[in-house]
């Protein structure tokens, strides 16, 4: 779709949001274009590494919010809550190369890459109590986890925004580089990971991240929390309140 553009060389398959007029905000269609290529990528022999990259001055301000009021049915069958167990699941080295905003869902997956770089304006912010909401994609285990209680606090209960550098000096991004050098610099990292044992790789990999069922365990109980939150009278409102300052021209907190 011409939202997400994805292809494949080198064994490297790079997925690039492209909705940069609205500031790469994820919607329905996105997320199920995005999941399709992570599953692809996983069953392939050739797809070695997935890198994640977007158009515009934003990485992602997150969920589309014109999308949560509408949100019916089954919530796990949700093209949000299916890509970020395809994030969970997947079994290949994944690298992002952030620009701009990383908002919500736009932050949260970072955690599931292995190497994250960021250009100087980079910045991560997590609103998700601010919107009547609760964390995702497994975020309320694996923040606190990497950075401390007291800092994950910070950013999920606060909603306080994270630079580059802080980002840096908290260990949730690798290194910091020019904007005009970013995606540059990412591909290479992802043509270098191509090019190592495909078995050993994906055994150190597995090794390091632990006991997947510990972090799917979490996801389901976030997913439980935000299916009551997201339709809650209070989560409403929020949305209500942005997409009015939305309409007379305010940015996204």
């Amino acid at each position: 779709m011409s939202d997400v553009r994805i292809g494949e060389q080198d064994g490297i398959v790079e997925i690039r949001l492209n909705r940069a007029a609205k500031k790469n905000a994820v919607t329905g269609a996105m997320y199920d274009a995005m999941t399709d290529a992570l599953d692809q990528a996983d069953r392939s022999a050739s797809s070695r590494v997935v890198l994640f990259s977007a158009e515009g001055d934003s990485f992602s301000a997150g969920n589309d919010l014109a999308d949560f009021p509408s949100l019916t049915g089954d919530f796990a069958q949700a093209p949000a809550t299916r890509f970020i167990h395809a994030l969970a699941r997947f079994d290949k080295p994944m690298i992002a190369a952030v620009q701009g905003l990383a908002v919500g869902i736009g932050a949260t997956m970072l955690l599931h890459c292995d190497l994250v770089y960021a250009a100087p304006q980079a910045c991560l912010l997590m609103p998700f109590v601010d919107l009547g909401l609760v964390p995702e994609a497994g975020s309320s285990a694996m923040l606190p986890a990497r950075i401390g209680y007291q800092r994950a606090a910070a950013l999920l209960l606060l909603g306080e925004r994270m630079t580059a550098e802080q980002a840096v000096a908290a260990g949730l991004v690798n290194q910091v580089m020019p904007a005009e050098m970013l995606h540059d610099h990412a591909r290479g990292k992802a043509r270098t990971l191509a090019a190592k044992p495909p078995g050993a790789l994906a055994a150190a990999r597995r090794l390091m991240r632990g006991d997947r069922t510990l972090l799917e365990a979490r996801m389901q109980q976030e997913q439980m929390e935000f299916a009551t939150a997201v339709r809650s009278a209070e989560a409403l409102q929020a949305f209500k309140d942005f997409l009015e300052r939305r309409q007379v021209g305010s940015k996204h907190p």
